[in-house]
């Protein structure tokens, strides 16, 4: 390297996990030794994996995991049709659709053909490991073993990246409206939130664009003290996504008084788990806006998830 006369050898977890006993245990005291430096959490990773040894997952060809742009990407490339065929059937058999949850190109004049799962793919897949049929579920676990074994070897940005898209997928369609509750904090106060039930649907708005429409009802009071609730108003709760921008993101906003814009980002970050974006304005008015990552979590309810999947595969590019 560099002109020095000096050789490095690269060897990744997966590969020294496989070796021998003692080496692994070496490898160990090294990784103790070192936890400050390389950080606790991927130290610990690295201490599981060698303790239990590693033997590479075999039936599977070698998948890329890697990031462009902030996106996971996982693909294998092949100039042979028959494995690229076969890559996919097994995602077929998996439960995943074509176009929906990958994509495939098959081979052409000898130039390389590829399968690639989306982020939706990704996601589903980790649903139809625990919720799938038995079949399914040894699959689709098998897979998403695979692939974050293959992210780690990407690097810690490439894993938590795709540990994240996992575990949303393994939330979603798990949860159910009714009878939800739980308290939250906006601008400052405590909210209890209530929902009585929901739904969503895909609607055609100005021009023929594609807009997805959630109605929740859920009953919001503010919290006072330890356990008080006051001011408890029922309403029902329209949130409306659209495509937007040269990059088609799927953005929704809300409009309110003062007191219905709490009362909504309430009910919002109650379900999805995720802080809001709110903008007072010159009117006096608030301005709520939801972005794609507010869309996974609400699909982690029944009742929403399905319009919202059939609405992003509608609305794609």
């Amino acid at each position: 390297m560099g002109g020095r006369d000096v050789w490095r050898v690269r060897a990744y977890t997966d590969v020294l996990a496989a070796g021998r006993e003692e080496l692994r245990n070496v490898l160990a005291e090294i990784i103790k030794t070192a936890r400050k430096s390389v950080g606790e959490e991927k130290a610990k990773r690295w201490l599981e994996k060698l303790g239990r040894g590693c033997v590479l997952m075999e039936g599977w060809p070698k998948y890329e995991a890697r990031l462009a742009n902030g996106a996971l990407v996982v693909r294998f490339t092949s100039p042979r049709p028959d494995s690229i065929e076969g890559e996919a059937q097994r995602f077929r058999d998996m439960g995943l659709k074509e176009g929906v949850h990958f994509s495939v190109k098959m081979p052409e004049e000898g130039r390389y053909g590829y399968v690639s799962i989306l982020k939706e793919g990704l996601a589903r897949a980790a649903w139809l490991s625990v919720y799938g049929t038995e079949g399914q579920r040894d699959l689709a676990a098998e897979f998403i073993e695979y692939i974050l074994q293959r992210a780690e070897e990407g690097g810690d940005a490439v894993y938590e990246k795709a540990k994240e898209i996992i575990e949303e997928g393994k939330e979603r369609d798990s949860l159910r409206l009714e009878d939800f509750e739980t308290e939250v904090e906006v601008d400052g106060r405590r909210h209890k939130v209530k929902v009585i039930g929901g739904d969503a649907e895909v609607e055609e708005g100005r021009g023929g664009r594609k807009l997805l429409r959630i109605r929740i009802t859920a009953e919001v009071g503010r919290v006072e003290g330890e356990h008080t609730i006051v001011n408890r108003v029922m309403r029902e709760y329209t949130i409306t996504f659209s495509r937007r921008g040269r990059d088609n993101a799927a953005v929704a906003y809300a409009y309110a008084e003062v007191d219905d814009a709490e009362r909504l980002a309430a009910v919002i970050k109650a379900l999805t788990g995720k802080e809001l974006r709110i903008h007072r304005m010159k009117d006096g008015k608030i301005k709520i806006v939801c972005y794609r990552e507010h869309l996974e979590g609400f699909m982690r309810f029944a009742e929403l998830a399905e319009a919202i999947a059939k609405w992003l595969k509608e609305t794609s590019r």
